[in-house]
């Protein structure tokens, strides 16, 4: 279920967000990124990936996720849960006053790049690149959300 604007809005300020966060891993071991067109984390690579909507399930979310922000659908059952983790922003979508916190439920999948030829430019993202674990590591321009799911990737 979608909110209204001034419903979510109150949303985000009373109470945390569930999203799922998806660590998309090439053949080549390179993470994919979008560059961030809203707040939070505007103008910073960051992986795909948003909110699990009201009466939802897991599997139902991951494959709407996958197909709205990877331009193809997904299984869940083809991932790997990485991990639940928080991100904790000082602004929201709609406002600099609201803070937002989110719980993101982490998962990587591994995909041949080929299999992404329309990656949806627009929404949440104004343009994707496949990125070294390197490059997010030192990179600035890399949100520290991001940076923190290496560890995770390098151990496994």
């Amino acid at each position: 279920m979608y909110l209204d604007k001034d419903t979510f809005t109150k949303v985000i300020a009373s109470t945390p967000l569930i999203a799922i966060d998806l660590i998309i891993v090439n053949e080549k071991n390179e993470i994919l990124l979008g560059k961030r067109l809203n707040q939070p984390a505007k103008g910073f690579w960051f992986v795909p990936g948003g909110r699990i909507l009201k009466n939802e399930t897991l599997d139902n979310a991951f494959r709407r996720l996958t197909l709205s922000e990877l331009g193809v659908e997904k299984e869940l059952k083809h991932a790997k849960l990485m991990g639940v983790f928080e991100h904790f922003y000082q602004e929201s979508v709609y406002s600099d006053q609201a803070s937002t916190h989110y719980v993101n439920v982490a998962h990587t999948i591994q995909i041949n790049e080929k299999e992404l030829t329309s990656l949806p430019i627009g929404e949440q993202h104004g343009h994707y690149q496949w990125h070294t674990m390197d490059y997010i590591k030192k990179s600035p321009e890399v949100h520290k959300y991001t940076k923190a799911y290496l560890p995770y990737l390098i151990e496994n």
